[in-house]
């Protein structure tokens, strides 16, 4: 019979089953819930005496009539003024009396009392929780208490009764009144779950129909695995079983409440961990306790997965985390970052937990890096900084010998093969362990090793991965040497994956982000460029690419057309968008575009007098546009309409607030939360990692935000597929990468016979003899490069420019070795310090004799949209190949003539310019030659005014007669607007430097 039974009971019995058993560690209770109070009163009462006898004798002489009415009266107000979890944590107090209605699982075994008050914890599991003073048929299925609070709520569904987890929502929704003492938000339940076979959802906070509930799936290969949305198949029982067994299982939910669940006052809202997160911080714990100090981890969790988050409760775990012997296993847990927002969510979050692990260090700006050196030698429990910090202070720390640290990194990419990582290991390695390894590698012993050791051995010895350090990295785009550095191999296998992968597919799927790609579009630029000059110099091509690209991208013609195709985008789609309140981002290729946008998009506001459009810029430093003096900076630039100049640090506010497009250059890229954050222009070329950190400013999610919106003016979709498809799912390492290749780069810098072994041995014996009271050191270092720098500058410009290129290689790829290994090779690290050195001393080589953007000219102009719609990715495990280019495979570079280079510019982006529309340029070109009035005008004014305000009226009134003429020859002219200003632009800087030259 009870096997046929697939009743919604059945479903309840099940779960109860579980929970009421010694795994689940729940019992039932004969207790009746009061409604008014919101509480199993006698429950709780009961827990109080039994486990605070004295507080409660002294509070029951102080209140002698109706004790039990005061005490739950106070506990409710302690609810009001801090918030449930707050008092769960840390009880409250009234008249010198601290009262406790729950107590954590203690840390250490040190503390048998603590022990025995954890196990005193009263844990029930109700069925049909009757909780409404008003309607007493009203009830939810399943409710879990501690100590007679309310805690955990469930509505249960039944699939083969025709129900799943959206029926739940439903009635959470709609028969769950938020005024019920039992659902206001922080003062008794927490969390609800709606469950049924396959799915979970939660929220902690019930609000009629704007209740959001999040999924709390693992993901459809597992917790932690590449896949995505929903849950695996379950051959033990059911596929959301993870749910009662491993989440709200008794220790489970209270860890969860001590160590997770965190209250955002500014939000005003309660954070519950989201599946993935409460699943990798635990994995990690485990396998730190499992394995011990000294491993890296690499978690890859897609952007808008809560990684802040993820980061602080791990940071905490770790912090508190004790070995067998209850001692604590990390002295200090230690968080790289670059983001301000990290630190204050960090403070807020980790502090909420625990009072007894003190105040979070946080040395960001406004500190120095003695701050650092502090908050290290004094055992801060932890410190969150920058890596740029360890540079000034490596040398200072205390002996770290027998010391361990945890070192979180935010956004772990190349920052982490530089020298500042490098100075990083060496302030924090356990200098004794890495001279027993120095000794055996030497055949020798360490009483044997004569003291103090030279700064080459020491540096030798901080190299590589040290088990006194431990590395967890987090980031959604991990590249080469990340997965190098950080990844794990699996038995069998060559290529190295992520330790914990939350994925792009599992976010989208889920809803916790948008999907960026849906709605894209692009253009393709059609040019023909030029030549002023009649000579064809030779200029290295790679160069001359850059600065042909960068001639056309500032090109005033360039700004102008892209940005009436912006505006119109903003009207007719931005505008539109998440309720009217949409925002546009246009990301720009330098910071000179970006300030020539800003000043374009604002005079099309102002004439053609847009209302409601207001523009922002953002950039570093100081920039000034071509034809101008004036200096520009963003605060100057940026100003509010009472005329006031906006900050830097006050932009993304002003943005959020009052502005509704910000142009940008290199900021604001990354790490940028802007949920109303709808549509984004691209003008400049995205790849790989920086690609989807860019696009992905898009993806945060809003209630209101339907959709998202990306026009891009350089990239093609192949591109953008591309780039997203290696991080999509899961992105793996194909094979380790070839350490000795350095050895290549070594040679091939010696075949140069610019440098000797006698200039590094003479330039390391300076190296070593430094110390701070020696004052000429750092002259004679670069004493002792001259005659190297000398014979560099007899080289011709090719052998300079490919020396300092394979130098610069050298350098780069050697400090990236010596983050993963300790090859105790003193001869090529002496050789590395030199060049290290050199590279400083010798001048920047100059490839390019001449500026090439005086000897350009742009000849045709067009745009055209080339793709819009969805740009589709695949379900296939994105494969990164090694990164070897970066040091063996640097060929030297040659030149070509500059006619060379333009035509190949010219044969991809000339397009489909027809021969029709050269004859129209030609008519007009000498029609226009001829007007004596233009010519004087052009040598009187200045070249912007003259091209934008004064050529346009004189060239429409000859288009006008010229198709007046040859109707047929110039109707294309008419109807293609963007010929039209192409053929205008061109014709207008071409015949200013005819006339005024």
């Amino acid at each position: 019979m009870y096997a046929n039974d697939n009743t919604e009971k059945r479903f309840e019995r099940d779960i109860e089953a579980f929970l009421l058993s010694e795994k689940g560690g729940y019992t039932t209770t004969a207790d009746k819930y009061d409604p008014e109070k919101g509480l199993y009163v006698n429950t709780l009462i009961g827990f109080v005496k039994k486990t605070q006898p004295r507080e409660w004798e002294r509070f029951a002489k102080i209140y002698s009539e109706n004790t039990v009415n005061q005490f739950c009266t106070l506990f409710d107000n302690a609810c009001d003024t801090d918030g449930l979890l707050s008092v769960l944590r840390y009880g409250f107090r009234h008249r010198g009396i601290r009262f406790f209605v729950c107590f954590f699982k203690p840390e250490t075994t040190l503390n048998k009392t603590a022990r025995i008050q954890y196990e005193s914890n009263v844990c029930c599991c109700v069925r049909q929780w009757h909780y409404s003073k008003d309607n007493r048929r009203l009830s939810v299925d399943m409710l879990l208490t501690v100590n007679g609070i309310p805690l955990m709520a469930l509505e249960l569904k039944n699939q083969y009764t025709n129900q799943n987890v959206n029926n739940a929502v439903t009635q959470w929704k709609n028969d769950r009144d938020p005024r019920e003492i039992c659902f206001r938000l922080n003062k008794r339940v927490l969390a609800y779950f709606c469950a049924d076979h396959t799915h979970v959802l939660m929220t902690t906070k019930l609000e009629r129909d704007k209740t959001y509930f999040l999924p709390f799936n693992q993901g459809s290969n597992g917790a932690g695995k590449n896949g995505g949305a929903g849950n695996p198949p379950n051959l033990d029982g059911y596929p959301t079983s993870y749910l009662w067994e491993n989440v709200l299982q008794k220790d489970s939910m209270l860890d969860i409440v001590r160590k997770f669940i965190h209250f955002d006052k500014k939000g005003k809202r309660l954070i519950f961990p989201r599946y993935h997160q409460l699943d990798v911080v635990r994995k990690l714990v485990a396998d730190v306790e499992k394995n011990g100090t000294g491993k890296n981890y690499l978690i890859q969790h897609s952007a808008g997965s809560g990684k802040s988050n993820s980061i602080a409760w791990t940071a905490y775990r770790l912090a508190a985390l004790h070995d067998t012997y209850n001692k604590p296993i990390f002295n200090s847990v230690i968080i790289i970052t670059d983001r301000t927002v990290l630190d204050k969510q960090l403070q807020e979050t980790v502090s909420g937990f625990d009072h007894t692990l003190g105040l979070v260090e946080t040395i960001d700006e406004k500190k120095t890096s003695k701050d650092l050196l502090n908050a290290i030698n004094n055992g801060s429990r932890i410190i969150v900084t920058t890596l740029q910090k360890f540079p000034v202070i490596y040398e200072q720390v205390d002996s770290t010998d027998g010391k361990h640290f945890a070192v979180i990194v935010d956004e772990a990419h190349s920052s982490q093969t530089g020298t500042s990582a490098m100075k990083l290991k060496t302030a924090l390695y356990d200098r004794n362990s890495s001279l027993k390894e120095y000794a055996q590698m030497h055949n020798t012993t360490e009483e044997e090793i004569t003291e103090p050791l030279d700064k080459i051995t020491e540096e030798l010895m901080s190299h590589g991965q040290h088990k006194n350090l431990s590395f967890f990295a987090f980031t959604a785009t991990p590249k080469d040497k990340t997965l190098d550095m950080f990844g794990v191999t699996t038995a069998g296998k060559k290529e190295k994956s992520p330790f914990h992968v939350y994925s792009m597919k599992q976010a989208i799927e889920e809803g916790f982000i948008m999907n960026v790609l849906e709605n894209y579009m692009t253009y393709h630029t059609f040019y023909q460029i030029g030549k002023r000059i009649e000579e064809n110099p030779e200029v290295y091509k790679s160069k001359a690419i850059k600065q042909i690209h960068r001639f056309v991208n500032e090109h005033p013609q360039n700004i102008g057309e892209k940005s009436e195709i912006i505006i119109d985008t903003f009207l007719t789609t931005t505008a539109k968008a998440i309720g009217s309140k949409g925002k546009m981002m246009v990301v720009t290729p330098s910071r000179i575009s970006a300030v020539e946008y800003f000043q374009k998009l604002k005079n099309i506001i102002k004439e053609k007098h847009y209302e409601n459009i207001d523009v922002l810029v953002a950039f570093s430093g100081t920039v000034k546009v071509s034809d101008s003096e004036e200096e520009f900076t963003e605060q100057k630039l940026n100003i509010r309409k009472d005329g006031s100049h906006i900050a830097e640090s006050q932009t993304k506010e002003e943005f959020h607030n009052h502005f509704n497009i910000l142009v940008v250059a290199e900021k604001y890229q990354t790490g940028f939360d802007e949920p109303l954050l709808h549509t984004m222009i691209v003008d400049k070329k995205l790849r790989d990692v920086k690609c989807v950190q860019t696009l992905s400013r898009l993806n945060r999610t809003h209630p209101d935000k339907k959709d998202t919106f990306i026009l891009d003016f350089v990239n093609t979709a192949d591109e953008i597929k591309e780039a997203f498809q290696k991080f999509y799912t899961v992105t793996t390492l194909s094979e380790e990468i070839n350490i000795d290749l350095i050895y290549q780069t070594q040679h091939q810098l010696a075949d140069f016979h610019i440098y000797t072994k006698s200039d590094i041995d003479n330039m390391i014996k300076i190296y070593l003899s430094d110390n701070r009271s020696d004052y000429t050191v750092f002259g004679k270092m670069t004493s002792a490069l001259q005659p190297v720098a000398r014979r560099y500058n007899e080289k011709s410009p090719d052998e300079k420019y490919n020396f300092r290129r394979k130098l610069r290689s050298f350098v780069k790829w050697y400090g990236y070795i010596a983050q993963i290994c300790r090859m105790f090779d003193r001869d090529l690290h002496e050789e590395y310090i030199f060049c290290q050195n050199l590279l400083r001393i010798i001048p920047p080589e100059t490839t390019l004799m001449m500026d090439l953007e005086n000897a350009l000219q742009l000849e045709f102009y067009k745009i055209k949209k080339e793709f819009e719609g969805n740009i589709t990715l695949t379900d296939t495990q994105g494969t990164i190949t090694t990164a070897q280019s970066n040091s063996t495979a640097l060929t030297e570079e040659q030149k070509e003539p500059l006619q060379e280079i333009i035509e190949k510019i010219n044969q991809t982006t000339g397009g489909d310019f027809t021969e029709a529309d050269r004859v129209i340029l030609k008519v007009l070109h000498d029609r226009m030659k001829e007007d004596k009035k233009l010519m004087k005008t052009a040598k009187s004014s200045d070249p912007r005014i003259f091209m934008e305000s004064i050529f346009p009226k004189s060239f429409d009134t000859v288009a006008q007669k010229s198709y007046v003429e040859q109707t047929q020859a110039f109707t294309s002219l008419f109807q293609d607007r963007q010929k039209y200003q192409a053929i205008m632009t061109a014709l207008a800087e071409f015949l200013y430097k005819e006339f005024t030259g």
